[in-house]
């Protein structure tokens, strides 16, 4: 979720407040603020346990600076792959060995920056490796291990899209909360004149109005963000899953890695002979 995008929600809505005359001094009421923001962060504390809200924390920043996997980060996935399906084709597993116990002093690992700082997926990478090394294990368990593992990381990460999806849905409601008490302090103004009690219930409706906009507006499109670069993630897994497993139960390397191409997202899909000329200037 791009930073502008925050701007045009708030710039839109403002925008379309001034050009109904509204005074936007009226919107500002911290006493409604304190109460939907406070009451929903609350709840979100409720909700999580400690390790999950550091998490949150943690990973909200990414809603910014996070981007999308591209065609060549799958790429890089792939011709990896090769080399090493290549090298246990030439040389037998237990050449992968080195690789796979210190990636991050391989050679073949150095030439793919874009997986080896990615440590999630070095780490699937290796671990699995490792398991291929042994020889001990039937091709079926072995794409087993791995759904296991994929598993675990798709459910990981969406536990803080989900959180914030919980706290989104909370929003609304709290924005009544908010709402109410500002009527029930209006019904003490009933002796007041018009011009008073018609700014009172202005600004008891302000909750309303911003536990929607906070919900719909923000909290729900940032959870659907880290959503997507989850579900982003768990797609660079799955090819690397999808290449291991093909060559597990027998497939030569060039077939092992058209398995995983089909594995990859068609945006970023390389083509058949675009993939084939890269294998080539892998094996020079």
């Amino acid at each position: 979720m791009p930073p502008v995008g925050f701007f045009v929600v708030i710039g839109c809505v403002i925008l379309g407040y001034v050009m109904h005359h509204g005074n936007l001094a009226v919107l500002w009421q911290l006493n409604e603020i304190v109460i939907i923001c406070g009451a929903a962060f609350g709840s979100f504390l409720i909700a999580n346990p400690m390790s999950l809200i550091k998490e949150t924390f943690k990973k909200l920043p990414k809603i910014f600076t996070g981007k999308e996997y591209k065609k060549q980060q799958y790429v890089d996935v792939l011709l990896l792959m090769f080399e090493f399906l290549s090298i246990a084709r030439r040389e037998g597993m237990l050449a992968l060995e080195e690789h796979a116990n210190r990636p991050d002093s391989s050679a073949i690992f150095g030439r793919y920056p874009s997986v080896l700082k990615n440590h999630h997926l070095k780490d699937f990478l290796a671990d699995n490796l490792k398991v291929f090394v042994s020889g001990n294990i039937e091709p079926h368990e072995f794409e087993n291990l791995m759904d296991i593992d994929t598993d675990v990381h798709e459910h990981h990460g969406g536990l803080v899209p989900s959180a914030l999806t919980v706290v989104s849905d909370s929003l609304p409601g709290l924005g009544i909360v908010a709402a109410v008490l500002g009527i029930i302090t209006t019904m003490g103004l009933m002796t007041e004149p018009p011009e008073v009690l018609g700014a009172s219930v202005g600004a008891a409706l302000c909750g309303t109005f911003l536990g929607l906009l906070l919900s719909y507006g923000y909290m729900a499109p940032m959870a659907k963000a880290l959503e997507n670069q989850s579900d982003d993630f768990n797609n660079i897994l799955k090819v690397s899953k999808a290449v291991l497993a093909a060559f597990a139960k027998g497939m030569p390397p060039i077939l092992a890695i058209e398995f995983a191409r089909r594995a990859i997202p068609t945006n970023c899909r390389p083509g058949y002979e675009e993939l084939e000329e890269l294998l080539k200037s892998v094996k020079k």
